[in-house]
């Protein structure tokens, strides 16, 4: 299957269809990297490894695996790491970062308005919120494969708030509250890495919006560089303008590797 970029797709069928946490982790501990995508996902639909209790569930996992990752390429370590059976409480993280790659709706929510509504000290949150911020999606760069009706937006806006809290980031049902999300320190290590692999510059890694997926400010970032530091788990040296960030692996790939060694 050729891959192609979904970065400024605002998909409300894979929002719907949820987090598939499970499913994924599932999915690429089975993958086999001497098949190619399309043989893995017709082996999935045959084997049905994830225990999908329909055919229609099945087919829709395999569309969303399809339409979000690239296991061959950039998230090759995330299959790395779920053959290996990392721990899901570290692996979730890193899932959501990579699914954001190609899920723009999603990204684009809990960067600017899920992070927003935490700075702002909201206490709780319903779908019906979320309503206005689906009515200017083109506004932010995005675009909609189709018209959305009024009842599609009602769906997309649930479908967002249960992936928050698939992810950690929010809890309840109806009425969501923030949890107090903390990422677990090898979850932040690896984002370090594959972050200074798209951006370089240390001080554009702590100022990456990214971090705003995690509910995290620089600020905060900087904070637990400093705790690492001091640890000796990285090297973090700060001198006015000048910013210094060496990190564990040559990649974000090589750390993957520590992380199941």
């Amino acid at each position: 299957m050729t891959v192609t970029s979904r970065a400024n797709v605002a998909s409300s069928f894979t929002v719907v269809k949820g987090a598939m946490i499970a499913e994924t982790y599932t999915a690429f501990a089975r993958w086999d990297f001497a098949l190619s995508k399309r043989e893995n996902l017709d082996r999935l639909r045959a084997d049905n490894s994830i225990g999908a209790k329909s055919m229609t569930w099945l087919r829709d996992v395999a569309k969303v695996l399809n339409r979000r990752y690239d296991p061959a390429g950039r998230d090759r370590p995330l299959v790395r790491l779920a053959q290996s059976g990392c721990d899901v409480s570290e692996w979730k993280p890193l899932l959501l970062w990579h699914m954001t790659r190609d899920e723009f709706l999603v990204r684009d929510f809990l960067q600017n308005w899920l992070f927003d509504a935490y700075e702002s000290g909201v206490f709780r949150i319903r779908s019906s919120d979320v309503m206005a911020y689906l009515t200017d999606i083109g506004s932010r760069g995005g675009k909609t494969e189709h018209p959305w009706s009024d009842t599609t937006k009602k769906r997309v806006a649930v479908g967002l708030l249960h992936i928050a809290a698939d992810f950690g980031l929010l809890r309840g049902a109806v009425a969501r509250e923030f949890t107090g999300y903390h990422l677990p320190e090898r979850s932040f290590i690896y984002l370090l890495h594959v972050m200074t692999e798209e951006l370089g510059n240390p001080s554009k890694v702590i100022a990456s919006p990214d971090w705003r997926l995690f509910l995290m400010r620089p600020a905060d970032v900087e904070s637990e560089l400093f705790r690492l530091h001091q640890f000796r788990k990285l090297d973090f040296q700060v001198a006015g303008s000048i910013v210094q960030l060496s990190l564990p692996c040559v990649d974000s790939e090589r750390y993957a590797e520590r992380m199941i060694a």
